[in-house]
């Protein structure tokens, strides 16, 4: 009798004031949250994943789900506005939802969660229209779901289970290097199964992720935009990958010689050598655009080319191509100078062209500098730094450890998942933008709500 009441208490949260505190305390946030930033604020990828929902025609190579998941909304209320409510809500009912997941809840997990609804990440990032917030969200969405399922694992909740499929299918689709977070999920999914044996316990974990593949494959294909701006050029992402770790390398190495640039343009490969350190930042990659002539030639050097010498950097320059790597990184998860790496965004930037058609209101109002001068009080403290996130995520993990319960399991898969997402940005990082890590910061702050609403009890064993 006492187990079964137990059992009940976690299923439903309990029915403790500090617990429906937590929940009003988010549902607050969720509404503070939009009277601050609706309709929504706007940079440039967010207008043209507008005018691409709107036109049916692909404007960029990045991911066609984010203009795919804005059209439906933008078809029933002109704008981002709705786009923003459901983005927004879909991380405030998961934080809400993580009372559900523990038998108590205590006044510390109120606290602290207060003071996490008046951080930028929450405040203002959850305003932005960028698919690195929607990303995150729905990868926090996806593994609060799979804890619940965890729960509730002899029941078989199919339902919440499918949720979660569906979560991490379309987070996945938002940023490729999300099949890392994909892989987790697989893998906890598995472990939660690992008492029914072995043999189930591989086909629930890799059918998991099976399903998940198969889901992106098929939305994927249904997002596809129909039609293309004639001027894109395929292969463009990682072209701008391979021209900054060959113009970093070379930086990094004066004695590199770029032969295979050389072999298909001998002028590119003299004027490459020449003028590398100069134009490199290990900030971002944009500064390889300043000059139009060192623009031009970088452009103008066959594909085949460019692709070979890339190559050759890393397996003959392996040293100057792993500083190349390391100088950049450190500028993606440390941050050194922030204002360099758009740590938030206000009001609506965009193409003047791109903006008209869109009948949109541009520029920043009042409001919207209010929410830049508040984030800016930030600025240069441990609240906008991905190092004391991963700190945090690494913080729950060992917390969380010592009680190892089924929802705990996911909440650490979730933040294995996220610090090497992080870290798989020392492979791929070509600017220091704040928000390529925002899952991080994310996912460590609903870890430490997660752990503050009930904590560990450290007993002997």
């Amino acid at each position: 009798m006492r187990g079964g009441g137990l059992g009940e208490a976690i299923h439903t949260g309990g029915d403790d004031k500090a617990g429906k505190a937590f929940r009003i305390a988010m549902f607050a946030g969720l509404l503070l949250t939009l009277a601050a930033n609706i309709p929504g604020q706007m940079s440039l990828d967010s207008v043209v994943a507008l005018t691409e929902a709107r036109t049916g025609v692909r404007q960029t190579w990045a991911p066609a789900i984010s203009s795919w998941l804005l059209k439906p909304f933008d078809q029933l209320v002109a704008g981002t506005g709705l786009y923003v409510t459901a983005s927004a809500a879909i991380l405030f009912l998961s934080l809400m939802s993580l009372t559900r997941l523990r038998p108590r809840a205590t006044w510390g997990a109120v606290a602290l969660g207060a003071l996490a609804l008046l951080t930028p990440q929450l405040l203002i990032y959850q305003g932005i229209v960028w698919r690195d917030v929607i990303f995150a969200n729905l990868t926090l969405a996806g593994f609060v779901l799979l804890a619940h399922a965890a729960q509730r694992w002899a029941a078989r909740p199919h339902l919440t289970l499918a949720g979660a499929l569906v979560c991490f299918a379309l987070a996945a689709l938002e940023r490729q290097n999300g099949l890392i977070l994909v892989v987790a999920a697989a893998a906890v999914l598995a472990w939660t199964a690992r008492a029914e044996g072995w043999r189930r316990s591989l086909a629930w974990g890799l059918g998991g992720f099976a399903a998940v593949a198969v889901l992106a494959f098929v939305v994927g294909g249904i997002a596809k935009p129909p039609g293309a701006n004639p001027k894109l050029r395929q292969g463009v992402e990682l072209l701008i990958l391979e021209h900054y770790d060959i113009v970093g390398a070379k930086a990094h190495h004066p004695k590199l010689k770029l032969k295979e640039i050389g072999k298909a343009d001998p002028a590119a490969q003299a004027l490459l050598e020449a003028q590398s350190a100069k134009m490199y930042s290990a900030a971002r990659v944009d500064t390889l655009d300043a000059d139009d002539t060192f623009r031009r030639t970088l452009w103008h050097v066959p594909d085949a080319a460019m692709h070979a010498q890339w190559r050759r950097v890393i397996v003959h320059y392996p040293a100057a191509y792993v500083l190349q790597r390391l100088d950049v990184f450190k500028w993606t998860f440390l941050t050194p100078k922030l204002e360099q790496c758009l740590p938030v965004t206000v009001g609506v930037t965009g193409p003047d062209g791109m903006l008209k058609d869109l009948d949109v209101q541009t520029g920043v109002d009042p409001q919207d500098q209010g929410l830049a001068d508040y984030a800016r009080r930030f600025y240069g403290t441990p609240v906008f730094s991905h190092l004391t996130w991963a700190i945090v995520a690494l913080g729950v993990i060992g917390l969380l450890w010592r009680r190892r319960d089924p929802a705990d399991w996911v909440i650490i898969s979730l933040m294995a998942g996220s610090l090497a997402f992080a870290a798989s940005f020392a492979l791929i990082s070509v600017a220091c933008d704040y928000r390529y890590l925002y899952l991080l910061d994310l996912a460590a702050m609903a870890g430490a709500l997660y752990v503050a609403l009930d904590p560990p009890r450290w007993r002997k064993r």
